[in-house]
């Protein structure tokens, strides 16, 4: 007994030692690709914190982080309701209507909003409290989306590696990393929907490809589609951009059928993947099932026909049965769109979605072509977003072209779509960022390969010939590829200004909303709204531009009557006639909403000139012209004469109100085609609009503190000032720019 405990003893001993020994066995080339991957996603991260550096004030030395742009306010007041009331308290048992917002109808938030970013930031922070972690949720959510943007690179390495190997899944991950466009709609504090939608694009993408692989077993399949089919859902619940990579998908199976490369997996994966996920969506309260309906869903169901049509060909052996299905088919799936076009249940598409296809609709819609976002991108901004990789671009285009499998058609399809939508808006260059890094990763390994090859070769032992070569040396492709290298280092790490200004770029709000940026944070904003949550009730009713909705209900604590959003064009409509009209004709509209101040925004030189710096200055012919736009109904409904109303066209609103600046026009008498002071013409309807008076106003108190004037400002007729702040700066700051946000109490005459 004793022998046969010694042995068993012996044994586990060396059974320990063997286990020992045993060493993880990882290639050079595993270890290379980790760390580079580790790098690229460290640089993804930490790129995106550089906006922090304005959240810290000067004096204190502490950082209280805001949020950019004014959509992400929004974003965060639905998700600080979910975390205070639940994950479905804004929709059931009732929905919540918000009426702090787009008084006095309120807004239905259920209705109006996508749930998709804040269930996720709610869901993470809760994850994060629970740990221990002490961070307020502005905070993080303002730090979520340079997360999303790190998560999107590493989610984009392995879709590069699917299509072209681990150098392309590492290239693609550091120029999505460095895209300018993306690196804005990621940076810290821009917490909208497309923090989390590109990276649902590149994951659905990735998911989709495999598990339509041929030679994938069903299992697998199936697990991919259904993964993919939730990806597909969450992405509709959050973006309404998820029309693009449905869109994309559909053409892309089309394509395949068209192309005779149909497989079972294709109809296998197209099934679960959009029942699934189209599943999702309608049950998001925005959506609906009326999604299912819209002119680009539709083609789901079309390409879906015609992927069961090619299966059941694949079994019809005779042509004459051929012939007869395929006419069936392409009988009902017609006669089924005729049906549902006649009996209007085919949904359009909303305008904005429309004027990105055909981005001349915009021209009939001031409300839409007066964000600078919704712009037609030229192809110098192209450039001046992409720079010298745009060459990269075509070159991977080539090479997907000379090898056109399955991956590499999404991927061209993908390219030439997003290309197309990119040019169309500005804002939609984001939409480029995975297919720009994709395409433009596979140009450059395409272009280093033989290079590469050759410095891999052993050297040539010879006889060397007196004319020609044998074959291009190794110093050669050195140096060729060491050109490459600086090539791209041009675009990507030592730009290209655009990369740069992205990076190193305050939150708006720290910037003061100035089209500049500051070196030190702007507090003119930030005091006022502070201003109004600590004396200002949260029924107080604020008229400004719609710009500074969110600012005024999330930050200042009052209730606006329009903001971001944009969901009641008309109310719009009123507010930029409200600033347009003279006082007495605005304090009939004020009435109607029951305001009790207004704001506005204005920015100056160190002498008190109106520059065009961000302020309400730049912005009043898009209040003209959008106003001009409700002609017929404000006449009709007796708010102004009919010789008194202006149009919505901006060449007579600025006859009409001045086409220099706002109240001023002017004419090149000497025909040198610069403005001096006596060829400036002063327009009175513009001195008269309530805007110019409420500006003018301010400008003339920041003189009498700041120049030294004795003069009061010339008094207003129903406004009496709140408070403005930007007073106390004497043009020393901001690079000589003063902003001044003006808030004036509304008094109504008794009687």
């Amino acid at each position: 007994m004793k022998i046969k405990g010694a042995l068993t003893k012996e044994k586990v001993l060396n059974g320990l030692k063997s286990i020992g020994k045993i060493r993880p066995k990882v290639d050079h080339a595993s270890i290379i690709t980790f760390s580079a991957l580790i790098l690229i996603l460290f640089i993804a991260f930490a790129i995106r914190l550089f906006p922090v550096r304005w959240e810290i004030d000067p004096t204190t030395g502490k950082s209280n982080l805001l949020l950019s742009e004014f959509d992400p306010y929004f974003q965060y007041r639905f998700t600080e309701y979910i975390v205070k009331n639940g994950f479905i308290s804004w929709a059931w048992p009732t929905q919540w209507i918000d009426y702090q917002r787009w008084y006095p109808q309120g807004i239905n938030v259920a209705r109006a909003a996508f749930p998709g970013l804040p269930f996720t930031a709610a869901f993470l922070y809760q994850i994060v409290s629970m740990l221990g972690v002490g961070i307020d949720l502005m905070s993080f959510c303002a730090l979520f989306p340079a997360i999303m943007g790190m998560l999107a690179s590493l989610a984009i390495y392995f879709l590069g590696k699917d299509i072209g190997g681990r150098p392309v899944g590492l290239l693609s991950a550091l120029l999505l990393a460095l895209y300018p466009s993306y690196i804005q709609r990621t940076s810290a504090g821009f917490f909208d929907d497309e923090t989390i939608g590109i990276l649902a694009l590149i994951v659905f993408a990735f998911l989709f490809l495999r598990a339509m692989e041929e030679n994938r077993p069903i299992g697998s399949t199936i697990k991919y589609a259904v993964a993919s089919g939730a990806v597909l859902g969450y992405f509709c619940s959050g973006w309404g951009a998820a029309y693009y990579p449905i869109g994309v998908i559909v053409l892309f199976s089309f394509v395949l059928l068209a192309a005779k490369r149909y497989t079972q997996q294709l109809l296998l994966t197209y099934s679960i993947t959009f029942g699934l996920g189209l599943f999702i969506a309608i049950n998001v309260p925005k959506l609906s099932p009326t999604y299912l309906v819209t002119i680009a869903i539709l083609p789901v169901a079309g390409v879906f026909g015609l992927l069961c049509l090619a299966e059941v060909l694949r079994t019809v052996t005779t042509t004459k049965s051929r012939v007869i299905v395929a006419i069936a088919f392409l009988a009902i799936i017609v006669g089924g769109f005729a049906v549902l076009w006649q009996a209007g249940y085919m949904q359009g598409i909303a305008g904005k979605f429309i004027s990105v296809i055909n981005p001349f609709t915009r021209e009939a819609s001031p409300l839409v072509e007066s964000v600078a976002e919704h712009r037609i991108s030229t192809w110098g901004s192209l450039y001046y977003d992409l720079g010298i990789g745009i060459l990269f671009f075509a070159v991977g285009l080539f090479f997907a072209f000379g090898n056109l499998n399955n991956r590499n058609l999404f991927l061209i399809i993908l390219g030439l779509t997003s290309l197309y939508f990119a040019c169309s808006m500005v804002r939609l260059l984001v939409l480029l960022a995975p297919a720009f890094s994709l395409l433009a990763a596979v140009g450059i390994t395409g272009l280093l390969k033989p290079f590469v090859t050759i410095l891999k070769e052993p050297p040539r032992i010879g006889v060397k010939k007196k004319y020609g070569f044998e074959h291009v040396g190794k110093e050669f492709s050195g140096t060729a590829i060491f050109l490459i290298f600086i090539i791209l280092m041009t675009s990507v790490a030592f730009p290209m200004p655009r990369v740069y200004s992205q990076v190193y770029a305050p939150t708006t709000i720290s910037g003061g909303s100035l089209s500049y940026v500051p070196e030190v944070p702007v507090q003119e904003w930030i005091n006022m709204l502070k201003w109004t949550r600590d004396n200002l009730k949260g029924t107080t009713v604020v008229c400004s531009w719609w710009d500074y909705g969110y600012w005024l209900t999330i930050l200042g604590n009052v209730t606006s009557l329009a903001d971001n959003a944009t969901i009641n064009s008309t109310q719009i409509e009123n507010i930029g006639f409200t600033f347009m009209a003279n006082e007495t004709q605005a304090l009939k509209m004020l009435k109607l909403y029951d305001a009790e101040y207004i704001l506005v925004f204005v920015t100056i030189d160190y002498n008190g000139n109106f520059l065009n710096a961000g302020g309400d200055e730049g912005k009043w012919m898009w209040m003209a012209s959008i106003s001009g736009k409700a002609r017929d109904r404000l006449i009709n409904s007796g708010f102004i004469p009919e010789e008194e109303m202006w149009t919505e066209k901006l060449d007579e609103v600025r006859k009409t109100f001045g086409n220099y600046t706002l109240g001023k026009s002017w004419t090149d008498k000497n025909g040198d085609g610069k403005i001096s002071n006596d060829e400036l013409i002063s327009v009175s309807k513009g001195q008269n609009s309530t805007i110019y008076k409420l500006m003018n106003y301010a400008v003339e108190r920041w003189k009498q503190e700041n120049k030294g004037g004795l003069q009061p400002p010339t008094k207003l007729l129903y406004f009496k000032e709140a408070y403005i702040a930007g007073l106390d700066n004497d043009g020393s700051k901001y690079g000589g720019i003063v902003p001044l946000v003006c808030l004036y109490k509304i008094e109504y005459p008794s009687q």
